[in-house]
């Protein structure tokens, strides 16, 4: 489920950004930073944080001067993206919320699908600033990937609509319909994508 392993970024020497697992060998890499930012609470983005905390006298806080902090939640409740601009250009590093290949899982119960949508149009707006996700590669358009993950959830909601219709009673039930083709290791994220889409279809039939 984190791809190719959690991503930690270091910006401008001095702030971290998700430090991600307790590995000495990965902390050490990171270096002699002041503050931890994190993008949400997942153990995979956050089990570091005390450690390098012991081993650099970082300080974690919610925000640093110079990087926008954006409310992005969906993914879970907490999820925020941060937005940086140097030299002209603008990144946005997004955590789980858009990774760099695939759909992120919608975390049910603490995910929530109405407040992933609203969060992938306003991050349609954010026209040839580049990715930075916490699992997969750099992508060089955030306004796409948002776009292409919008419409790949309204997608999933009619396929899950339709799996109702066609008398699907349980989580279960539409996960063996819709997510047929999902590798067997990750159904368990597919449930919890299922649930969470379920809650929305009770509000949003």
């Amino acid at each position: 489920m984190t791809l190719d392993g959690t991503n930690t970024w270091v910006l401008d020497g001095t702030t971290v950004i998700d430090p991600g697992p307790a590995d000495e060998a990965h902390l050490g890499e990171i270096g002699p930073v002041r503050s931890i930012l994190v993008t949400h609470r997942h153990i995979d983005h956050v089990e570091g944080v005390p450690r390098l905390v012991e081993i650099t006298g970082a300080t974690e806080v919610a925000e640093v001067e110079g990087i926008e902090v954006l409310p992005t939640p969906g993914h879970t409740r907490d999820s925020v993206s941060f937005l940086v601009s140097r030299g002209g250009d603008r990144v946005i590093f997004t955590g789980d919320t858009i990774l760099g290949r695939g759909s992120s899982v919608v975390m049910w119960p603490d995910g929530d699908v109405a407040a992933y949508l609203e969060t992938l149009r306003t991050l349609s707006g954010l026209d040839g600033v580049m990715v930075l996700p916490g699992h997969g590669p750099v992508l060089p358009d955030c306004a796409a990937a948002a776009r292409w993950l919008l419409d790949h959830r309204l997608e999933r909601l009619e396929q899950v609509r339709d799996a109702l219709r066609r008398g699907a009673e349980s989580p279960e039930d539409v996960v063996k319909i819709v997510y047929a083709d999902v590798d067997p290791a990750i159904l368990i994220a597919a449930e919890w994508t299922v649930r969470a889409q379920l809650e929305y279809l009770r509000d949003h039939p």
